[in-house]
C-alpha cells in the first residue's frame, strides 16, 4: 500500500467517526490500554482553562528547558500547519515522524473509532513516549474531564481561566465549567488555579481529592511595581519565595505568574534571572503577537490576536491600554457563529477608530453584514469585505507607521493573516532577489 501524506492522514482522520466532537474516555481509554500508552513522561503538567492555556503550556514549556530538561508540548488548535500541535523541545515534529504515529494507531485501535482530536492526542502520546521525554505539557481541547488528555495522570494540573463557553459541552454557568475543568485533578496531585474567583465546585473537588490547592492571589500573585512586576509564591516545601523585576510580557502575565508557580513546585533550581530570561522569550503565534511588514513602502504594525470570547476580549482591551501608540487602531475582525459577538466586540469599541469586518473561511462563519451592523448599533465605524485577506489589505492602504492594525477574533481569522503575511514577505524578498 502507498504511504499516506500527512494531508491524506489528516483528510483520513476527519472521516473516521461519525461526530467531530464525542465527548467521553471509554473509547480513547481502550486504546490506550491496548498500546500501552500510560505515561509519557516523568513529569506531567496538563493545563485546561477558558482562556490562556496555549501561553501558559509555553510558559511552562519554557521554564523547564531552561533547565536543561527535554519537554514535549501538546496543544490545539493549530494555526497553520498541524505539526504546530506537538513540539519536542520547542520544534514541531516532522511530517514523517506525525505519519509514522498516525500508522501505529490506526493499526493499534482495531476497530474501535476515535475521533479526529483523540487520534491526534493518542498520536502525540505515542511520540512523546519514544522520545524519551523529562517532561511532557498537555493543553485540554475542551473541558477537561472527558477531554482525551485527561487520559493521562497529570503529576501538576493548571487551570487558568473559568468563564461560560462552549455552552453546548460544558454548560451554561461557570460552575458547570468549572466542574468540567476540574476533572484533570488527581488524588494527592498539586492543582492551580489562576482564576481569582474560582466557582466553589472546583475548591470542593480539591478538598475530596487531597489535592495541595494554590490560588493566585491567595498562594501566588503577581503585582505592578512600576515599570516591572513582582512576583509571590509558594515552593515545594510551602516555603514563601518571590521573583522580582519581571518585564511587562508580550504574553499574559497571569498566565506567567500561574507557570512560575507551577514550576516553584517542580523542585528544580530557584534561579531567578534564568527564570526570568526563559519568561521573557516565550512567544506563541498569534497570541499578543506583534509584527510588522511592508505595504507599498510603508512599514506597518499588525497586532494577531486568536481572542474569541468575552473574557478574552476585555482582557486585551487592557494590555491595549496598557501600550498606548500614537497614532490609531485599526481593527481586522471575524468571528465563529457561536461565539458571543456583543460580548466580544463591547470591551473594544472604545479603543478602535476603524473597524474592518470579514467573514471566515469556514461555514461555521458570522457574515460580514451581520458583523457590521452590530458594529453599527454600539456606534463603531464599520465597513465590510469579503474576506480577511481583503479587509487587510484596505485597512494597509490607509494605515500609518504610527497606527497599529489589531486583527482578532478566531483562530481562522489569524491564521488567514499569518498566510498572508508569509506571501508578502515571500514576495518581498523575491523583488529584494530580482532587483
Amino acid at each position: 500500500m502507498t504511504q499516506r501524506t500527512l494531508g491524506e492522514w489528516l483528510a483520513y482522520l476527519e472521516q473516521l467517526h461519525p461526530a467531530a466532537i464525542d465527548m467521553g474516555l471509554d473509547r480513547a481509554r481502550e486504546v490506550t490500554n491496548r498500546m500501552g500508552l500510560q505515561k509519557p513522561a516523568p513529569r506531567v503538567v496538563t493545563v485546561t482553562g477558558t482562556n490562556g492555556k496555549g501561553s501558559t503550556c509555553a510558559f511552562v514549556a519554557s521554564l523547564l528547558q531552561a533547565q536543561g530538561l527535554k519537554v514535549g508540548v501538546y496543544s490545539s488548535p493549530h494555526l497553520l500547519r498541524y505539526n504546530e500541535r506537538v513540539q519536542i523541545d520547542g520544534a514541531e515534529v516532522s511530517d514523517e515522524l506525525l505519519c509514522e504515529a498516525f500508522a501505529a494507531l490506526d493499526a493499534g485501535r482495531g476497530e474501535t473509532s476515535l475521533t479526529y482530536f483523540e487520534m491526534g492526542t493518542l498520536a502525540a502520546f505515542w511520540l512523546f513516549e519514544r522520545a524519551q521525554l523529562d517532561a511532557v505539557v498537555l493543553e485540554v481541547g475542551l473541558g477537561g474531564r472527558l477531554d482525551a488528555v485527561n487520559l493521562v495522570d497529570a503529576d501538576l494540573a493548571l487551570v487558568t481561566s473559568i468563564g461560560v463557553d462552549h455552552v453546548e459541552y460544558l454548560g451554561n454557568t461557570r460552575e458547570s465549567v468549572a466542574f468540567e475543568k476540574a476533572g484533570i485533578f488527581r488524588a494527592g496531585k498539586p492543582a492551580l488555579c489562576g482564576d481569582l474567583n474560582p466557582p466553589h465546585i472546583l475548591l470542593e473537588k480539591a478538598a475530596e481529592l487531597g489535592c495541595p490547592l494554590f490560588l493566585r492571589g491567595r498562594d501566588f500573585d503577581l503585582q505592578a511595581a512600576g515599570s516591572v512586576w513582582h512576583w509571590r509564591g509558594q515552593d515545594a516545601n510551602g516555603q514563601a519565595i518571590e521573583l522580582r523585576d519581571i518585564p511587562l510580557l508580550d504574553l499574559p502575565m497571569e498566565n506567567a505568574a500561574l507557570a512560575v508557580q507551577a514550576y516553584a513546585l517542580s523542585g528544580l533550581p530557584w534561579q531567578p534571572e534564568r527564570i526570568v530570561a526563559a519568561l521573557a522569550g516565550t512567544r506563541i503565534a498569534g497570541r499578543l503577537d506583534r509584527r510588522q511588514f511592508n505595504w507599498k513602502g510603508k512599514t506597518l504594525n499588525v497586532l494577531l490576536d486568536v481572542g474569541h470570547n468575552p473574557h478574552a476580549a476585555e482582557y486585551l482591551a487592557r494590555r491595549l491600554a496598557q501600550r498606548p501608540i500614537t497614532g490609531k487602531r485599526l481593527a481586522v475582525f471575524g468571528l465563529l457563529a457561536d461565539k458571543d459577538l456583543d460580548g466580544v466586540v463591547s470591551p473594544l469599541v472604545c479603543a478602535i477608530e476603524q473597524w474592518a469586518v470579514a467573514p471566515l473561511d469556514t461555514p461555521r462563519t458570522r457574515s460580514q453584514a451581520e458583523l457590521e451592523v452590530v458594529l453599527q448599533g454600539l456606534g463603531a465605524s464599520v465597513a465590510a469585505y469579503g474576506s480577511v485577506a481583503a479587509a487587510l489589505e484596505a485597512q494597509s492602504e490607509q494605515a500609518t507607521a504610527e497606527d497599529e492594525i489589531l486583527l482578532f477574533g478566531s483562530f481562522y481569522c489569524v491564521a488567514e493573516a499569518l498566510e498572508w503575511l508569509e506571501r508578502r514577505a515571500t514576495q518581498e524578498a523575491a523583488n529584494g532577489f530580482a532587483g
